[in-house]
């Protein structure tokens, strides 16, 4: 991927509004919650009462509205970050060092991250520690980009442990990563809001920040930062890039090509930019584009594996399986590390569940949660028997999957909270529809709680998504469709939401949301699973009309 590669793999975008979050609860300390911080975009009423969307339960989601800014997405004048505590300074943020040769690495580190070198940045980054364990930043980054939950959770430690000894800008990066890593939201996003106060005008950390936003569905804030970067320097290559990918979310197709051309012209050496344009071509629907550009990256440097994966992620999307899984076969042996590997053979798996040959992708699935198992990487054996879950034809099966997966989740303690509670989420989502269409109310409504209950609890607008998801479900399924439209229209980015979106749009008798929706639907070309399992078979129909 040419932006940015989380242990998810690829995350939509969903624009969102600042609210305050009044959360009904018996924790005193949590009865009301106001913060700078961008939350899902809700309907405009004082408070909304979210009932029946399990028949005899009822959830309770008080939302009030605020004027609050949106959280990442404004610059703060010197007098108003004074007036907050934060004191602006000019340039950028100093690097805590003893040795000359670990800064130079932890640079190095740096600038393979923002190029998409994304193993070779980790190991410029352990060099940089091993040279000089004093450097914090570059543990926190360690922490932040490494697949191996046990590596993530040391150096986490070992970041924390020296932020007495750092600036105060390199105490707040710190505090950004671990806390939202630990699942501190809040914390870790005024940290990282008062670190770009701090330094408003080092393009690198406005890179940094907007680059994560769009991993968390943050993409309207990304935006506000990465305009601010080019404004410093308009040829900054990083933030062009992902300008170029914020864009092509909102299908604004030719702003994003624009941003490419760019991007390409600045750095024609370098492999990331041509998968970048390969990735977007994809996006648009223009297949053969695509894989030249992708071809023409690995042509730069036959090592930039994520090209490889493209070529046969978009060979699957178009729907020539056979010499995908051959592409992803290459893939899979060029792996950087086992995270990676075992990423590339669900993809494959992915493949044949285009195919309709659903034992085979079974067979596929359950070699790589068994690899996984092995090897330690819970998270990505629990998404292996999620997916697996989501194209089961039977619900006791997928509901047996979705056992599997939250169980996995449990078995190691160092896996960053954010990453647990996220595949938790989406977990929880899918057992309550199953449940639901299985007739059993009762796991329904329990699971739905558990889910309301994670997502007021948590600024995550990952977890926020699939509360939405799974609520408009269920409320389709028993034909309240207006209240379902509330909900979907939070998820709109999800192929399953779209398609039930779509139907409750034409219950509803709105034909120009209808056939808005089902065209963005048609067009979504995500190599996911969810796009496996629901946009070929809608395009294989008739448009509706209405």
């Amino acid at each position: 991927m040419g932006w940015f590669r989380s242990a998810r793999g690829l995350i939509a975008h969903r624009s969102r509004a600042s609210v305050t979050l009044e959360v009904v609860t018996s924790d005193a300390r949590l009865s009301t919650i106001s913060t700078k911080i961008i939350l899902a975009r809700v309907n405009p009423m004082r408070r909304r009462v979210i009932s029946n969307v399990v028949p005899g339960v009822v959830l309770t989601l008080a939302v009030s509205l605020s004027t609050v800014p949106a959280f990442a997405g404004r610059h703060l004048s010197d007098k108003t970050a004074q007036k907050q505590g934060v004191k602006s300074q000019s340039g950028s943020m100093p690097v805590t060092a003893a040795s000359a040769k670990g800064r130079e690495l932890y640079q190095k580190g740096m600038e393979d991250y923002e190029n998409l070198y994304l193993e070779r940045c980790n190991d410029d980054w352990r060099a940089a520690v091993k040279e000089d364990p004093s450097i914090a930043v570059a543990w926190a980054w360690i922490a932040f980009n490494s697949r191996d939950p046990g590596e993530i959770s040391t150096a986490r430690e070992r970041a924390k442990a020296l932020v007495s000894k750092i600036t105060p800008g390199e105490q707040l990066m710190v505090q950004w990563i671990a806390d939202v890593q630990e699942g501190n939201f809040i914390a870790g996003i005024s940290a990282m809001n008062d670190m770009l106060a701090m330094f408003p005008k080092d393009k690198h950390l406005l890179y940094l920040a907007g680059n994560w936003l769009m991993g968390e569905n943050g993409n309207e804030q990304a935006e506000k930062l990465f305009e601010r970067a080019l404004a410093i320097d308009k040829n900054y290559p990083a933030a062009l890039n992902d300008l170029a990918y914020v864009y092509a979310r909102d299908r604004k197709f030719p702003q994003a090509f624009a941003a490419m051309d760019r991007y390409t012209l600045l750095l024609p050496k370098e492999p990331n930019p041509q998968d970048s344009y390969g990735e977007i071509l994809r996006m648009a629907g223009n297949f053969d584009g695509s894989i030249k550009h992708y071809s023409a990256a690995l042509k730069i440097d036959s090592t930039f594996v994520t090209s490889q994966v493209g070529i046969a992620d978009t060979l699957a999307v178009m729907g020539n399986q056979a010499r995908a899984r051959i592409e992803y076969d290459k893939a899979i042996e060029q792996a950087h590390n086992d995270a990676d590997r075992i990423d590339y053979m669900m993809q494959k798996a992915a493949s044949f569940v285009r195919d309709g040959n659903f034992a085979e992708a079974d067979k596929t699935f359950d070699e790589a949660a068994a690899r996984a198992h092995k090897q330690g990487l819970d998270l990505q054996e629990a998404v292996a028997h999620q997916r697996m879950a989501e194209y089961q034809k039977e619900d006791a099966m997928a509901l047996k999957h979705l056992e599997s997966a939250e169980a996995a989740l449990s078995c190691r303690s160092d896996l960053p909270v954010i990453d647990r509670d996220q595949e938790l989420a989406r977990i929880l989502r899918h057992r309550a529809v199953r449940a639901a269409h299985a007739g059993n109310i009762g796991l329904a409504g329990a699971t739905m709680k558990r889910l309301e209950g994670m997502a007021i609890g948590s600024r995550d607008l990952v977890l926020q998504s699939s509360f939405h998801g799974a609520s408009g479900a269920l409320l389709v399924a028993q034909g309240k469709y207006d209240e379902a439209i509330a909900h979907l229209e939070e998820d709109e980015d999800d192929p399953f939401s779209m398609e039930l979106l779509a139907k409750a749009y034409y219950e509803q008798g709105s034909s120009e949301k209808m056939h808005a929706i089902e065209a963005k639907l048609r067009g979504t070309n995500l190599p996911t699973i969810e796009q496996a399992i629901v946009v070929p078979a809608v395009r294989s129909r008739k448009p509706t009309i209405l």
